[in-house]
């Protein structure tokens, strides 16, 4: 049987787009959270990310990889349309990893640096947003290229996709903390996960609410039969998930809230997958329409299946090492 291999490309891209957002998206999260803790419990906040949170970009790397490798149109037409956001979102994450370890180094300035690090956290995941929200209501192609101007990503939709993110961000983080952490901070990240779930649903029914308008094709993958008789059941499986993650809440069941927040994420990506899909310049090209030649592709998929088993067994390794709570007099630096 013969391979599809441009939508095995595009699983790829998808896989290593999820699950960046999914593990750097708690540390992100955690970040933007830093002005509402308590300052003596920043360190074991730091402390509780700082094993684990530096090798997350390598998922990014493999997306954006995936793209070039497997799909050079879709690329050359998307990355001039987001110059502007992912320039910004780099800027942030390298910001942002100075200050981690700077804050450290520099106590006389390290209110300056807490500042910092929570500064480029705002922008990395508030740019991811704008770069989702400026994909999905489409981008202006002309003979094949991109036809915008520098601006055409800021939108209304496009910041209520950005701010999504963040709040989406924040949840998560919360729920890393209740898990990670005890005594008084873990009171105040129940409490903030609390307000952040209902922050999320509301944010996941608004952007939910107005995909379908964005382009034609998305309503018709959304609600013409028989395709509403399964993708009808996102929405439904989205609230019984929210209302199992507030009764974890309730409950104060610490390692639960934070795999349900994954789960959120999860039928999140599923939805934009049943918008998106075939495309991956939506309303333009389909996977198969820009797809590289097969021997290109091929040689991609061959380093994807040689390095990301391996990748998963150290991640994996890593945080069953620096599993259960943190100890707050045991600092990692």
């Amino acid at each position: 049987m013969m391979l599809d291999m441009p939508l095995l490309m595009a699983l790829t891209v998808a896989f290593a787009v999820f699950l960046y957002v999914v593990m750097d998206g708690f540390d992100l999260g955690l970040a933007i959270l830093f002005p509402l803790a308590r300052k003596q419990d920043r360190d074991t906040m730091i402390n509780s990310i700082a094993p684990v949170w530096d090798g997350n970009e390598t998922w990014l790397v493999l997306g954006g990889g995936a793209v070039l490798a497997g799909f050079p149109q879709a690329y050359a037409i998307l990355l001039p349309a987001l110059y502007v956001p992912i320039i910004a979102m780099l800027l942030g994450l390298v910001f942002r990893g100075v200050a981690f370890e700077f804050r450290f180094r520099s106590r006389k300035r390290g209110h300056w640096w807490d500042r910092g690090f929570v500064l480029g956290s705002v922008v990395a995941a508030f740019m991811q947003g704008i770069a989702l929200g400026t994909v999905l209501q489409g981008v202006r192609v002309v003979d094949g290229a991109y036809g915008g101007g520098w601006f055409d990503w800021v939108t209304p939709f496009s910041l209520l996709c950005g701010a999504s993110v963040c709040i989406a961000y924040m949840l998560l983080g919360a729920c890393w903390l209740i898990a990670k952490t005890e005594g008084h901070l873990r009171d105040d990240a129940y409490a903030w996960a609390r307000k952040l779930a209902i922050a999320m649903l509301a944010a996941i029914i608004a952007v939910s609410l107005a995909t379908p308008f964005l382009l034609g094709e998305y309503w018709q993958r959304w609600f013409e039969w028989p395709a509403i008789t399964v993708t009808g059941l996102v929405p439904l499986l989205v609230a019984a998930v929210w209302l199992g993650l507030l009764r974890m809440l309730a409950a104060r069941r610490d390692r639960w809230p934070f795999f349900l927040a994954l789960a959120l994420f999860a039928l999140c990506f599923v939805g934009l997958g049943i918008s998106i899909y075939p495309d991956i310049v939506p309303g333009s090209l389909t996977i198969w329409d820009a797809a590289a030649p097969e021997k290109s592709q091929r040689f991609f998929m061959t380093g994807v299946i040689l390095l990301v088993p391996v990748i998963l067994v150290y991640t994996g390794y890593s945080y069953w090492v620096f599993r259960g709570k943190v100890d707050p007099d045991a600092g990692y630096h």
